[in-house]
């Protein structure tokens, strides 16, 4: 069973940074279906994809964050970040980290089968 564990979440300001992290457990994969993600769910939104990494750490970006948001793993500890910068009152959400199948299935909803509970961000202006 696989387990995620997600911290690093808070309250800043427009145009400050935050890192989130996610320790996971019980992950079995190989090379090629190594994913690791994450979510976000805006207040009265649905839950959108933001950001993933595979083994050899190739990424994929909402086009919302790109150039903003910036996903990295450590998979000798079992963990991975989200660092966030240049941060807008609309990154305001709930943040998940999620254990795919295969990253280039992509954000939808049957590639994603483990979920955290989340970790809250708030940006103000």
């Amino acid at each position: 069973q696989v387990q995620l564990v997600e911290s690093g979440g808070g309250s800043v300001q427009a145009g400050g940074s935050l890192r989130l992290s996610c320790v996971y457990s019980g992950y079995t994969y190989t090379y090629s279906t190594y994913c690791m993600g994450w979510f976000r769910r805006a207040p009265g939104k649905e839950r959108e994809g933001v950001a993933s990494i595979n083994f050899f750490g190739s990424t994929s970006y909402a086009d919302s964050v790109k150039g903003r948001f910036t996903i990295s793993k450590d998979i000798s500890k079992n963990s991975l970040y989200l660092q966030m910068n240049s941060l807008k009152p609309e990154d305001t959400a709930m943040y998940y980290c999620a254990a795919g199948r295969r990253c280039d299935y992509g954000f939808g909803d049957n590639a994603w089968y483990a979920w955290g509970q989340g970790t809250l961000v708030t940006v103000s202006e």
